[in-house]
């Protein structure tokens, strides 16, 4: 993948768990204020530091109320990767969290895409442990049959998120020469 190639991700999560938030400051370099999205954003990004420096992506931030979510598959065809943005600080819908990335994860149209789990909000006083919401997602047990990272971050400080563009794109380089290796074979 050279410094020009684009990167197709989706970005998805219930609703109010910042995907918007982590969008625009991946986008402007600054926190912004979001209105929860109904129907979903599109924003290319260009990478600024680290591994990414000069890699264009394009992320696809998905509303995740119910109604949308039976829609984020059809967002896939192109994907080369996929953030599954939880609310650190929503202890109440993690089991729901859970639920709605096991079933992304394992629906046949993520064919082992990289998948990238952000646990953001991390800056709130009620956000839960990595660990523990690493522990309620069974991020162990799902990582042994799909490419998934699991990261803390958080979006209106915007730590934790070039390094988690850093690891989404080294799981999907990867992943595209395993893809190839497959093919040329």
């Amino acid at each position: 993948m050279g410094s020009s190639a684009s990167i197709q991700i989706v970005m998805v999560g219930l609703d109010t768990t910042g995907k918007t938030t982590i969008l625009y400051r991946l986008k402007f370099g600054q926190y912004m204020n979001a209105i929860p999205t109904v129907g979903f954003n599109c924003e290319k990004i260009e990478g600024k530091v680290g591994k990414v420096k000069g890699v264009s992506f394009t992320i696809w931030d998905i509303g995740g109320k119910d109604n949308m979510r039976p829609l984020w598959k059809s967002y896939l065809r192109s994907a080369d990767g996929i953030i599954f943005v939880i609310d650190s600080s929503d202890k109440e819908r993690m089991e729901e969290a859970k639920i709605e990335l096991n079933k992304f994860v394992k629906s046949h149209n993520t064919s082992k895409l990289p998948t990238l789990v952000i646990a953001n909000k991390q800056d709130l006083q009620e956000a839960l442990d990595p660990e523990e919401i690493e522990k309620m997602l069974s991020i162990q047990e799902i990582s042994m049959s799909h490419p998934l990272h699991f990261l803390p971050a958080c979006a209106v400080t915007g730590e934790g998120l070039s390094e988690a563009m850093d690891i989404m794109y080294e799981m999907i380089k990867k992943w595209k020469k395993s893809k190839h290796a497959k093919i040329s074979r």
